[in-house]
């Protein structure tokens, strides 16, 4: 090829002297290019010292995976120098310019696969990058463990923690995320209480101050709550309305499901009115709002309510528990809060709805945790969704072979790190006005 071709590929690839492109050899049946790239210099600064103008002992062949060029699998080869340096006395490789030490990608590929692995599976975007996921892997772990270990934590005074399953058989990852900064600050194997003290090592190590962490976020986790009383002394603890109100759900629907399969005559000749489609409508219209209703599901409930059944009163049940948290809001009074929530409490044990019962007695045991999860209006809901995408990540991948695989990737995707590589592919310099004007 030409000169001027030389020096073209030489631009493109951002090479500045001593380094450029000495020849291109295109194979369109291997649909591969392949850029011979030179080190002119016969003296370099030391990699080791940094003393300048060193002698070049000797020079290794090495290779390294580019960016496609059009349609076309690039590779970049260089005799790579190897500087011995007479003043600290070490022959040592030269770095080059376009890849980290020890890698076998340039650092714009390393970027582009990192890119993918934010919206795909990893083998999904090792298959469209033309490598091995484990290679992805490898990168993955490296520039978002350098990526954490730039993260600053020192302004985080409220956090969310949770638990989200790896895989059957009580598997689990322990997530805490930042309230306030909408990200994720950490995540580790296990669910038990050390799991909060390795958080609060973390922390530290990223500047933050474990006394500092004013606010944690939980659900009613006795593990939780004991890791957060050694580790973080002047976090208080409220519980979440989002699991309170789950955990409503899950009593009203304990009860629905025992009534509707009991044997009682009464509750099966009143069932036996309904047809599939409006016991349907039942079940749904009560796990909804009533503002969300659609007409049929409106005269279901309707239905319901003459029945005069045990599920009526249980849904009236979560109702109630649910306005109780409206008023706690609207009002911001921390003694109708906890009143309204003992009456409820009183309600749920007088309403011999099993469930409710055992329901309102956990109520009870954490009641000052409850009723500060009602005023300060902080929910784990955030965490929550990010633990529905980080599932869906799971389910998307069928799995991850580690826990190790399935953390990174939550850090890849929630935890907002700022020191990864810019994707190569980020927008072009607008165009000036009138530059392409005819």
């Amino acid at each position: 090829m030409s000169v001027g071709v030389e020096a073209l590929f030489t631009s493109a690839l951002g090479l500045v002297p001593p380094w450029e492109v000495e020849k291109v050899d295109l194979d369109t049946e291997r649909r591969r290019i392949d850029f011979e790239v030179r080190c002119n210099a016969r003296t370099l600064a030391c990699p080791q010292c940094g003393t300048a103008a060193q002698p070049v002992h000797d020079r290794l062949r090495r290779s390294w995976r580019h960016l496609d060029f059009f349609q076309f699998e690039a590779w970049l080869h260089a005799d790579v120098p190897r500087v011995k340096c007479g003043s600290c006395g070490k022959t040592t490789q030269a770095t080059v310019p376009w890849a980290r030490e020890g890698s076998g990608f340039t650092m714009l590929f390393e970027a582009l696969a990192l890119s993918l692995c934010q919206g795909l599976p990893v083998l999904q975007a090792a298959r469209m990058l033309r490598v091995r996921d484990k290679q992805l892997w490898r990168r993955i772990e490296h520039y978002v463990d350098q990526a954490r270990a730039k993260q600053d934590m020192s302004k985080v005074r409220l956090v969310g923690i949770d638990e989200t399953s790896l895989r059957k058989g009580h598997n689990y990852v322990c997530v805490v995320h930042d309230l306030e900064g909408k990200r994720l600050l950490f995540a580790t194997p296990g669910k038990d209480h050390e799991t909060v003290e390795a958080f609060a090592a973390d922390l530290e190590a990223h500047g933050g101050d474990r006394t500092a962490i004013a606010h944690a976020c939980i659900d009613m986790s006795a593990a939780f709550a004991l890791g957060i009383g050694k580790s973080l002394p002047n976090a208080q603890i409220s519980y979440d309305r989002y699991h309170v109100v789950a955990l409503a759900n899950q009593a009203m629907d304990e009860v629905r499901r025992v009534e509707w399969r009991g044997e009682a005559q009464q509750v099966q000749q009143a069932l036996g009115d309904l047809g599939s489609r409006e016991r349907r409508s039942i079940l749904w219209a009560m796990r909804r709002n009533p503002s969300g209703w659609s007409p049929t599901q409106a005269e279901a409930m309707h239905w319901l309510q003459r029945a005069n059944l045990k599920s009526a009163r249980a849904w009236r049940l979560k109702m109630a528990l649910r306005e109780v948290y409206a008023r706690a809001r609207t009002h911001n009074d921390a003694g109708k809060a906890a009143a309204d929530l003992g009456q409820w409490i009183s309600w749920a044990r007088r309403s011999r709805l099993e469930s409710f019962k055992r329901l309102g007695a956990t109520l009870r045991e954490h009641f000052d945790a409850v009723v500060r999860g009602m005023l300060d209006h902080r929910s784990n809901a955030f965490v929550e969704a990010m633990n529905g995408l980080m599932q869906q990540a799971k389910r998307a991948a069928r799995g991850f072979r580690t826990a190790a695989n399935f953390i990174a990737i939550a850090y890849l995707r929630l935890g907002k790190l700022t020191h990864l590589p810019v994707s190569p592919f980020a927008a072009a310099m607008p165009r000036t006005s009138g530059a392409y004007a005819h």
